[in-house]
């Protein structure tokens, strides 16, 4: 059986054509579960409280699939105000096969 490289060679290869391949990650803050008789009298300035506080991690997804954990913080120079994601945990997401 051959070794596989390691995700960081895999990842740094330019001639591997899958590394230049964007994917979208979504960024969870927290979940809500109002009733129906709530949600449909939402409107502009209502408040809808979420299961968690603002300085809980927040988690990271590729599709359905949790990959990572972080803190929401705010850029720095000449990116000021740009929200950003400073990553506490990776989570072991498997070999694939």
């Amino acid at each position: 059986m051959t070794d596989l490289p390691d995700s960081k060679t895999l990842a740094s290869d330019a001639s591997n054509p899958f590394t230049g391949v964007p994917i979208d990650i979504t960024v969870s803050v927290g979940r809500a579960r109002p009733l129906v008789r709530d949600l449909v009298m939402l409107g502009p300035n209502a408040v809808l409280t979420l299961d968690k506080r603002v300085d809980d991690p927040v988690d990271l997804y590729v599709g359905e699939m949790l990959i990572a954990r972080g803190m929401l913080e705010e850029a720095e120079g000449a990116e000021e105000g740009q929200l950003v994601v400073r990553l506490t945990e990776v989570l072991e997401t498997g070999s694939g096969a």
